[in-house]
């Protein structure tokens, strides 16, 4: 049981890592290490395949919230080849997290993440 475990976590590790990032280069070299070259995110906002397509909605938040980052909320919670966690988006100035959500992942034989489901659980007035 503890590999599974510990391929749950680095999963979700990577996820982070991609999430992350804030230059192009380094954020597309993370997203290709977390997710297969199909992997897929869909939110309420976005539906994003492919590296490609995850960077630029990656990028994306990063400009609208710059000076953010995503932390984890609690434990990763996982079976077989699928995983959920929660996550918080975070300030660095203030240390305020206006937007948290929940996700469930998918992941591919190799450790990467297929799919990704996300929910949205707080979000800030108006956006």
């Amino acid at each position: 049981m503890p590999a599974n475990t510990d391929r749950h976590e680095n999963a979700v590790a990577r996820y982070f890592d991609a999430w992350n990032a804030r230059e192009a280069g380094t954020r597309a070299k993370a997203v290709a290490a977390a997710w297969t070259a199909d992997g897929t995110y869909t939110d309420p906002l976005t539906d994003a395949g492919g590296h490609e397509q995850l960077v630029a909605v990656m990028a994306g938040v990063h400009e609208q919230f710059p000076g953010f980052f995503f932390r984890p909320v609690g434990t990763v919670d996982g079976h077989h080849d699928t995983a959920r966690f929660s996550w918080e988006l975070v300030s660095e100035a203030d240390g305020s997290a206006p937007v948290a959500g929940s996700d469930v992942i998918t992941l591919a034989e190799d450790g990467r993440i297929k799919a990704v489901l996300g929910f949205l659980d707080r979000v800030p007035a108006g956006a």
